[in-house]
């Protein structure tokens, strides 16, 4: 399956959320824009940063009709224990069997510690309400992200 490219529709997929939720992309069409942000792993140094960054701007998208879902290759378990902790007021999207992942294609050879391992490259897309992909941010950079990612939400409104 190719990647949606900007400005084509999302093919519609459901993944396990957080709070015994099922996160089901169409379920959102007509209502909000949607920002799905990959990060590698849960309760990791940068994940946890990225994560607080959007837990902080979280009212902006809000006000801007935008839902926000984080989603790593962790089990909600391990999401549900991760978002209490940094009080998330978002849904963890678990992805084990690495669904969404693969519909991004974000699935990447890196190095950890002098080894090839394959991990989930840092990358968010922005949906708009018509289920169309609108930006994407690939190998994403942890400190100016959210800010760019709010900025063009807001030029969708």
């Amino acid at each position: 399956m190719t990647p949606p490219t900007l400005g084509t529709p999302v093919p519609d997929f459901t993944l396990a959320a957080t709070s015994g939720l099922t996160f089901r992309l169409s379920d959102f069409q007509e209502k909000a824009n949607v920002v799905l942000y990959f990060y590698p792993k849960d309760s990791t140094p940068g994940c946890t940063t990225e994560g607080q960054d959007f837990r902080d701007a979280y009212a902006e998208f809000q006000a801007a009709d935008t839902v926000v879902f984080g989603i790593s290759r962790d089990s909600v378990k391990s999401h549900e224990n991760f978002k209490a902790k940094q009080a998330f007021p978002f849904e963890l999207l678990a992805d084990v069997d690495e669904i969404a992942c693969k519909l991004f294609d974000v699935i990447k050879l890196k190095n950890m510690y002098g080894k090839q391992v394959l991990g989930i490259e840092r990358s968010t897309f922005l949906i708009d309400k018509q289920g169309v992909l609108r930006h994407e941010w690939r190998k994403v950079s942890v400190k100016t992200h959210v800010a760019a990612v709010l900025a063009a939400v807001q030029a969708l409104a």
